[in-house]
């Protein structure tokens, strides 16, 4: 009892002007029709929509014919009639036509090809263009020009363990560097190698974050080529393995 009477005695304490945005805005929520608002996110949708399908080369088929080989070919056809151009029945807002719609699919196809597709889903995607391979310069900028791109965001986890990270521009470009030369080498994994060369440079400090508590650590191009020795090793004795 005691406890029930302290949570009623709990009050919110707004100021004058925080109730008046609360006014304005509950208002102004009131002006928008939400059968009008539906129906033109459903026109734009149907007008001006693009469906981008990533990991589309997990679908096709490869020469193996297996039953996940069936399984895939089963996806393709169910997304056949939503590409060739359908109404699609949307839970809450009704039909959604895709006629219109500007489908882009991305795929890897490091084990299978675009022509393991089945003909009729190759035929509603005609346009075929394959990327060039990330350059060193193209890795520099993914780490150095998002608003939060993977630097910041070690910066800030470290942040929270009470670390000053930093990163010279030198050491930024070795990482770019390093990460091109794996891609060359082993398999070409594009900017996600760069969370593990990332991973890798940024161990130690990781895993012993209370002895750098209170610190500013600066990470130079010295300690990109001392962190990845192991890895050039690893890389080195791949020639020897048949």
């Amino acid at each position: 009892m005691p406890n029930q009477t302290k949570k009623r005695e709990k009050h919110s304490h707004y100021s004058i002007a925080e109730i008046r945005n609360f006014e304005t805005e509950a208002e102004l929520a009131k002006l928008i029709s939400e059968k009008n608002l539906i129906r033109a996110a459903i026109h734009e949708a149907e007008n001006y929509g693009i469906i981008f399908i990533d990991e589309f080369d997990k679908i096709a088929k490869g020469s193996d014919f297996s039953s996940s080989a069936v399984s895939s070919e089963g996806v393709q056809r169910d997304l056949l009639p939503i590409i060739e151009g359908t109404k699609v029945h949307v839970k809450n807002f009704g039909d959604v036509d895709t006629t219109k719609m500007l489908f882009i699919a991305s795929g890897a196809f490091l084990i299978t090809k675009p022509s393991n597709l089945i003909a009729e889903l190759q035929g509603r995607l005609p346009i075929r263009v394959k990327l060039a391979d990330l350059t060193v310069e193209d890795l520099y900028r993914i780490l150095t020009e998002p608003e939060v791109d993977q630097v910041k965001q070690q910066k800030y986890l470290l942040q929270t363990e009470g670390i000053d990270l930093r990163f010279t521009d030198e050491a930024l470009r070795e990482i770019a560097k390093k990460t091109y030369e794996f891609n060359r080498t082993h398999d070409n994994l594009g900017a996600r190698r760069l969370f593990t060369v990332l991973e890798k440079v940024l161990e130690d400090i990781s895993f012993n974050a209370s002895r750098y508590k209170g610190a500013t650590v600066i990470i130079d191009e010295e300690h990109i080529q001392k962190s990845l020795k192991d890895l050039e090793e690893v890389r080195n004795l791949k020639k020897f393995i048949f």
